[in-house]
């Protein structure tokens, strides 16, 4: 079980990672695409900023490559090696599976990244 005041807690939940009491998201449910990025500019509790500077996630690209290739390696593995496929077979599930986890791959590598630069403060009320 997850606890508060991890940062696996804030990276799976997308929680503020200062505080974790809130979602930093507008909409919880990645699969409505409309408002996959949007986001507060702030926790209502901590009133941490999200956008650190200008342009702040687009460093998060580069998580959400890596996490692309290891989905990848990860079907390849399980497809392929466990499952025997053929390669054009598992050719395709590899492609079918990158696109269908868009949506959770692109909010937890923003969720990765500002978690790299902010981190959990339990006595976050004392300091406000």
């Amino acid at each position: 079980m997850l606890k508060k005041g991890s940062k696996l807690y804030s990276i799976l939940t997308g929680t503020c990672p200062k505080c974790h009491e809130e979602s930093m998201y507008l909409e919880k449910n990645p699969y409505k695409l409309n408002d996959l990025y949007k986001m507060h500019r702030t926790c209502s509790h901590c009133h941490t900023e999200y956008f650190i500077e200008p342009s702040f996630f687009y460093g998060a690209m580069y998580v959400s490559y890596g996490l692309t290739v290891a989905i990848g390696v990860a079907i390849f593995v399980i497809a392929n090696v466990i499952l025997g496929l053929t390669v054009k077979t598992t050719f395709v599930s590899i492609i079918i599976g990158i696109i269908a986890l868009m949506p959770v791959t692109a909010r937890l590598a923003r969720n990765i990244y500002i978690n790299m630069f902010i981190s959990f403060d339990k006595n976050w009320k004392q300091n406000s």
